[in-house]
């Protein structure tokens, strides 16, 4: 494992509850029984405040952290394409990852290709609010 990948998922800046979020969603990996409950309070088309909470391994904790942290103050469409273009990564191998959403590039790497529903399981989560 990659210490970078154990760095990030320990920033649980946004591993919280959220009260009064205007949008949730729960998702579970039925391969291996990671859970993710993703809370946001959304106003007009801008994510305000994002919370996570999880049973889940690091790939998938860090995936987390990092779409948390970036999500905030962005808008959803902007927020959805980016849930789009991570799952075309994962089944095309498509570069635009690295070009466009340099964040994440610990993570999407042909060294965690294995692990991709681990990674995956909070982008489908948030796709499942923003894409509303």
């Amino acid at each position: 494992m990659d210490l970078e990948v154990l760095k990030i998922a320990s920033d649980t800046n946004n591993n919280r509850y959220i009260k009064n979020y205007t949008h949730s969603s729960k998702l579970k990996n039925p391969l291996c029984g990671d859970e993710i409950q993703i809370k946001l309070i959304i106003k007009g088309n801008k994510i305000l405040d994002f919370g996570y909470e999880d049973k889940s391994c690091i790939y998938c904790k860090a995936s987390a952290s990092l779409l948390a942290k970036n999500s905030i103050n962005q808008q959803k469409l902007k927020i959805n394409e980016l849930c789009d273009d991570v799952r075309s990564y994962f089944e095309k191998n498509d570069d635009i990852i690295k070009k466009k959403w340099v964040f994440l590039k610990k993570l999407l790497n042909q060294e965690n290709f294995n692990r991709k529903e681990c990674i995956l399981l909070p982008f489908k989560t948030l796709k499942k609010i923003v894409s509303n």
